[in-house]
């Protein structure tokens, strides 16, 4: 008997997720997670270690079947049609995982095999990702003698060999050096602007903001979702308070120590202070500054970066579950 397809057939939508859970004996790794990517999308997925993102981009890949819930990759079941998810999609680790000993097109003729790309279709193929990764003049390089940056990009070439509508890449950048990393991230905008969908998770909060949507992923589930701005403006319960003050080391231990205080940290010569109760904490943190004999200078208010932004979200989360 034929299985119906779990979604409505929409071309340009490449993730499809309902409610997805995975259970391992009594833990839940991931927590009734629903999601959609369309193609063209950056997609940033964010979260601490343990969050769940691991486990939920198995479950999407068709590696790990879902304890409940449903998705279709494009277009594909995840439980009942994994090898056609498999072939279309392409998946970079955070770790290098190339072959050092092989030259830069032998890897890439390795991976064209392992997609299945057809031999007449190699060459071409071959052609468009080592062009795309700015490897055309390092064909004939041994993988090993390649810089950080560089085996990144061939990593991304590998991955799209195969011409795959949706691209999953798991911290990318990680332990690349800043420019090697902007170079990277260009790449990423080529091949959504050509139309593909990337799917990509990062610990550095300032490529969030290349991201067309987030989504935050904390104990296992999907506490928030959308564009950087959105996020930014959904938090206007909390502050971030920049202090200038004689005494900077001793404002941050004071801070640390308050109960409406989320996080605080050095800022320049002073300290910024992101803070719950806006309304009052800015007068409260001043008196205990000044009772503690610390000088302040001026207290503004300050445009939340992404880190304060899932700073403040994982604590509304964690409040809202009692936690």
């Amino acid at each position: 008997m034929n299985v119906p397809p779990p979604f409505p057939a929409d071309i340009g939508l490449v993730i499809a997720a309902d409610n997805l859970v995975k259970r391992f004996g009594g833990f839940t790794a991931v927590d009734g997670v629903s999601l959609r990517v369309r193609r063209g999308e950056i997609f940033g997925f964010l979260g601490p270690n343990g969050a769940g993102k691991s486990t939920m981009i198995r479950m999407l890949c068709g590696l790990l079947a879902p304890t409940e819930g449903r998705a279709a990759v494009c277009g594909f079941d995840i439980e009942r049609q994994t090898d056609q998810v498999r072939r279309h999609i392409g998946y970079m680790s955070q770790r290098f995982s190339l072959y050092d000993d092989l030259r830069v097109e032998e890897n890439l003729e390795f991976f064209a095999g392992v997609y299945g790309v057809p031999r007449r279709q190699r060459p071409e193929r071959k052609r468009f990702a080592s062009g795309l990764a700015g490897l055309s003049g390092r064909l004939g390089d041994y993988t090993r003698d390649l810089a950080g940056g560089w085996k990144q990009r061939l990593a991304l070439a590998c991955a799209v060999i195969h011409d795959p509508p949706l691209l999953f890449l798991d911290e990318p950048t990680s332990g690349v050096d800043p420019i090697a990393r902007r170079v990277f991230w260009d790449l990423i905008h080529s091949l959504a602007e050509a139309g593909r969908a990337v799917f990509v998770t990062t610990h550095y909060m300032d490529e969030a903001e290349y991201c067309h949507r987030l989504g935050l992923m904390h104990r296992g589930r999907l506490i928030a979702a959308g564009a950087p701005a959105e996020l930014k403006a959904s938090v206007t319960r909390h502050a971030v308070l920049r202090v200038s003050c004689d005494d900077a080391i001793g404002a941050l231990a004071v801070s640390g120590q308050l109960e409406f205080v989320l996080d605080c940290s050095l800022f320049g010569t002073g300290i910024e202070v992101t803070v719950r109760d806006p309304a009052h904490a800015e007068g409260r943190l001043h008196a205990e500054l000044v009772a503690h004999g610390i000088a302040v200078t001026s207290i503004e208010r300050g445009e939340p970066s992404m880190g304060d932004v899932f700073e403040i979200l994982m604590d509304e989360a964690d409040q809202k579950a009692g936690q």
